[in-house]
């Protein structure tokens, strides 16, 4: 059997070495951002933590344009934070340059 390899599959060879595979899915995406909810982040951040591929899922979730729930260590606000930065960095090098 032939099997063909494409772009997508081995971005995402990542995810086969994820720790967040063993864990429930829903802990990733704690509905709402106070009180039960951050708790639900911190414990899903806390596996992330363990995670070999923290940085890896990270990125693609950026990429990707990932708007809910903890991905890389990261919640959905940790990420829009880090996209705004990164984003405002890009045009002060531009005005400057």
């Amino acid at each position: 059997m032939h099997q063909t390899t494409t772009k997508e599959t081995i971005t995402m060879d990542w995810r086969h070495k994820a720790v967040c595979r063993e864990e429930d899915p829903e802990l990733f995406f704690p509905v709402g951002n106070s009180g039960p909810a951050l708790a639900q982040i911190a414990k899903a951040k806390l596996v992330c933590n363990r995670c070999p591929v923290t940085s890896q899922c990270l990125n693609w979730a950026i990429e990707s344009g990932q708007d809910a729930g903890v991905w890389g260590g990261m919640s959905e606000d940790e990420r829009r934070a880090l996209k705004r930065r990164t984003n405002r960095g890009r045009t002060r090098t531009r005005a400057t340059v």
